[in-house]
């Protein structure tokens, strides 16, 4: 069964750096967009990048953009998030997404493929 899987996650101070992966099991890799979304306690899930197919395409938000890169191995099944100057506020629980349709279906927070989510802190 197709199948998601995060890692990476873990406690930075700010400032700081880290790398989040995205394997996929399952699937026709290379021809997935893919993205990452977060959700803080008490807030609501939030889009945060994706990825075209190819990964010539890529889409940030607002909050992220210039600090983080999106990145795609489809000869690894693997996609990354690279987090780089890291805010207090950018701690959450990071979900990967898929789509095998389009980037949209992905930036519009509806990919047919979540992830089990993991969890990036961040301390002052």
């Amino acid at each position: 069964q197709v199948q998601l899987v995060e890692s990476g996650g873990g406690l930075v101070q700010a400032g700081g750096s880290l790398r989040l992966s995205c394997a996929a099991s399952g699937v026709t890799f290379r021809r997935y967009a893919m993205g990452w979304f977060r959700q803080a306690p008490g807030k609501e899930r939030e889009f945060v990048a994706a990825s075209s197919w190819s990964g010539g395409t890529t889409i940030y938000a607002d909050s992220v953009k210039g600090r983080f890169t999106i990145s795609k191995e489809n000869a690894r099944n693997t996609v990354f998030l690279q987090m780089n100057s890291l805010k207090p506020e950018d701690a959450a629980v990071y979900y990967c997404a898929a789509d095998p349709r389009t980037i949209e279906r992905v930036t519009t927070g509806d990919p047919a493929l979540w992830g089990q989510g993991t969890l990036v802190t961040v301390s002052s």
